[in-house]
C-alpha cells in the first residue's frame, strides 16, 4: 500500500512542479512582451506620462507635503503642551538646623566620613553586623547644642505640568509666514512643471525633426542609389563616360554619413524623451505623426499668442511671494518688542519615607497655576539690525523683480520675433520644396534623353533635400519659440489642451 502512496505523491509533485515552471515562463514571456511592445506617443500623451513618473516632480509634491507638516507644527505651538514627570531623590546627608543659632558644626573627619556612614549604613543593618566607628575613635565634642536633622530618607513625586502661550505675537506672525511658504511651495511646483512640459515638448519637437530628417536623407539615399543603378547600366552598355559613373558613386557615398547620423539623431533624440518621462531606456516608443502636421495651426497659434500680460509667469510669481514673506518677517522683527504672555499649572503628588513600602506611603497632592509676562528690554540691539537686514533683503528683491521682468519682456519679444520669422519663412520653404521637386524631374528627364549632365541631376537632389530639411527645420524652430513663449506667458500646456478638446 505504500508504493503506490510514494508513486501518487511523486507525480504530484512532479506536476506541481511543471505547472509552477509553466507559470514563470508565461510571466516572464509576458513581462518580455509588454517591455517590448512600443509606446505610441502623442504629445499629449508625453506629458501626461512626464508629470506622472517624472522624479522632479513627484519630489516638487513631497516638498508641499512637507510645508503643509511644517505649518501644522508651528500651530501646534498655540496648544497646550502636557508633560507628565516622576522623580525620586535619596537623602544621602541630612539638613541640620539650629535652634538659638551658634557656631557649632562638623569637623572635617565628620564632613567626609558622615556622607559614607550614610551609604554603608543600611547595608550593615540589613545584614546584622554592627557598624564600625568610621571616624576612628577621633570624635570631636561641643559644649553647644547638637543641632536637629530635617528631612526623610526618600522623596517621592510623580504628576503633570501644563503650559500654554495666552499671547505671542511673533508666533501668530510665524503661522502667516508658514501659509506664504506653501503658497511658495506650491508655486515651486508649478514652476518644475512648467519646466518639465517646456523641456518634454521641445524633446518631442526634437525626435519629430529628428525623423523627419532621416527620413528625408533616406529618400535622397534611395534616389542616389537609383541613380546609380541607372548610370551603371548605361555606363555597361557604353551610353555613358566613366566620369558619370564616378560622380554618382560619389554621391552615394557621401550621402551614408549623412544617413547614419540622422540615424544616430533619432536613436539620442528618444532617449532624451524617455528621460524626461521616467521611462525605461529599454522600452521602445513610436511618436504617431510628423512636424509637417502642425502646419495648418502655427498662424491661428501666433495670432492668438499675441500677448505681453506676465501675470501668470511663475518667476514673478516667486519673487512676489518672496516679498510678501520679507514683508511678514519684518513685521515679525518688530513684534519682537512685544511682551509675551504664558499660563503654567502643575498638579504634583509627594511622598516621604525612610524604608520602600511604597504601598503604606502618604501622597500629598501639590499644585500651582501661575502666569508668566515676559518683556524684552535689552537685548543688545540685535533685533534692530536683523530689521535693517530685512530691509535691504526687501530692496534687493524689488531690483532683482524689475530686472526680471526686463528681461523677461527681452525674451518675450524674442520669441515672438523668432516666430514671425519662421512663418515667413516656412511660407518661403514651402513654395522652394515645390520648386526644388520640379527641378529634380526637369534634371531627371534632361539626364534620361541626353541633354543633361550628372552634375545637374546631383544638383538638383541635393537642393530638394535641403529644401526638405529647411521646411521641417522652420516648423520646428517655431514650435520651439512658441513653447518657450508659453512658459514665459505662465501658459499651462495641458490645461490648453483640454480647453481645446472640450470646445
Amino acid at each position: 500500500m505504500k508504493k503506490p502512496n510514494c508513486f501518487s505523491s511523486r507525480r504530484a509533485l512532479l506536476i506541481g512542479l511543471l505547472a509552477t515552471a509553466t507559470a514563470g515562463v508565461y510571466a516572464q514571456d509576458t513581462v518580455s512582451e509588454q517591455a517590448t511592445t512600443p509606446v505610441t506617443l502623442t504629445l499629449d500623451k508625453a506629458l501626461e506620462i512626464a508629470l506622472t513618473e517624472n522624479p522632479t516632480i513627484i519630489v516638487a509634491g513631497q516638498e508641499i507635503e512637507k510645508k503643509q507638516y511644517a505649518k501644522k507644527e508651528v500651530i501646534a505651538n498655540l496648544l497646550p503642551q502636557i508633560s507628565a514627570s516622576a522623580g525620586y531623590t535619596r537623602t544621602l546627608k541630612k539638613q541640620v538646623m539650629y535652634m538659638g543659632g551658634g557656631d557649632s558644626g562638623s569637623s572635617f573627619t565628620d564632613m567626609i566620613m558622615a556622607p559614607l556612614t550614610q551609604l554603608v549604613q543600611p547595608l550593615y543593618e540589613h545584614a546584622g553586623i554592627p557598624m564600625p566607628d568610621l571616624t576612628g575613635g577621633n570624635t570631636q565634642t561641643s559644649s553647644e547644642p547638637s543641632g536637629m536633622e530635617v528631612g526623610l530618607d526618600n522623596n517621592w513625586n510623580a504628576g503633570f505640568s501644563l503650559a500654554l502661550p495666552v499671547f505671542a505675537p511673533t508666533l501668530y506672525k510665524t503661522i502667516q509666514m508658514s501659509t506664504t511658504d506653501i503658497e511658495l511651495a506650491v508655486e515651486q511646483a508649478r514652476s518644475s512643471k512648467q519646466n518639465l512640459v517646456n523641456q518634454v515638448s521641445k524633446a518631442y519637437y526634437q525626435l519629430l525633426l529628428a525623423q523627419d530628417s532621416y527620413e528625408v536623407i533616406q529618400q535622397s539615399y534611395k534616389q542616389a542609389e537609383d541613380n546609380y543603378r541607372i548610370v551603371n547600366n548605361r555606363f555597361e552598355q557604353g551610353l555613358v563616360s566613366e566620369y558619370d559613373k564616378i560622380r554618382a558613386e560619389v554621391q552615394l557615398r557621401n550621402l551614408n554619413p549623412s544617413l547614419l547620423q540622422a540615424r544616430n539623431a533619432v536613436t539620442l533624440a528618444k532617449l532624451q524623451l524617455k528621460v524626461l518621462m521616467g521611462m525605461d531606456a529599454g522600452r521602445e516608443i513610436v511618436i504617431a505623426g510628423k512636424l509637417s502636421d502642425y502646419e495648418g495651426s502655427l498662424y491661428g497659434d501666433f495670432i492668438k499668442s499675441d500677448t505681453t500680460q506676465l501675470a501668470n509667469n511663475s518667476t514673478l510669481r516667486q519673487l512676489d511671494l518672496q516679498t510678501k514673506m520679507l514683508e511678514q518677517t519684518y513685521a515679525m522683527n518688530k513684534r519682537a518688542f512685544l511682551p509675551t504672555v504664558s499660563l503654567s499649572a502643575i498638579f504634583q503628588y509627594t511622598a516621604m519615607n525612610n524604608d520602600f513600602k511604597i504601598s503604606k506611603y502618604r501622597w500629598n497632592p501639590y499644585s500651582t497655576v501661575g502666569v508668566t509676562v515676559s518683556i524684552p528690554l535689552f537685548t543688545g540691539g540685535s533685533r534692530v539690525q536683523t530689521m535693517k537686514q530685512t530691509k535691504l533683503q526687501l530692496s534687493q528683491l524689488n531690483l532683482n523683480a524689475i530686472n526680471t521682468r526686463r528681461q523677461l519682456n527681452m525674451q518675450l519679444q524674442s520669441y515672438m520675433n523668432n516666430m514671425q520669422q519662421s512663418i515667413e519663412q516656412l511660407a518661403s520653404n514651402k513654395e522652394n520644396v515645390n520648386q526644388a521637386m520640379k527641378g529634380r524631374t526637369i534634371a531627371q528627364k534632361r539626364y534620361d534623353i541626353g541633354n543633361g549632365t550628372i552634375l545637374e541631376l546631383n544638383d538638383s537632389e541635393l537642393a530638394l533635400t535641403q529644401a526638405r530639411l529647411t521646411y521641417t527645420q522652420a516648423i520646428y524652430d517655431y514650435l520651439v519659440a512658441k513653447t518657450d513663449m508659453d512658459q514665459v506667458l505662465g501658459i499651462d500646456l495641458l490645461s490648453k489642451t483640454n480647453d481645446n478638446e472640450n470646445k
